[in-house]
């Protein structure tokens, strides 16, 4: 169901495939859309998180404040990572 504040909504889920949380995809797509703009099509250059290590996913959660890390399992981090 396509979301009537995302302005580029073929950018903002590339940008969530690749690991963008839903606010920093957002923020990305719709500077795309405008066009006194000029981001680039990806935020940065780190790789999926599906690539990271568990340990540096914890490490991110750990970043970024995201309770209960310590029992989550890989695909569970990157779920939360993706959420928050």
């Amino acid at each position: 169901m396509p979301n009537s504040s995302i302005k580029d909504e073929e950018t903002y889920k590339e940008l969530r495939k690749d690991g963008a949380s839903k606010e920093k995809a957002a923020r990305i797509a719709n500077a795309q859309a405008n066009d006194d703009m000029n981001p680039s099509r990806k935020g940065g250059k780190a790789p999926p998180y599906e690539e990271w290590t568990k340990d540096e996913l914890y490490e991110q959660a750990q970043e970024v404040g995201i309770d209960g890390r310590s029992d989550m399992s890989k695909d569970e981090l990157i779920d939360a990572l993706r959420n928050h």
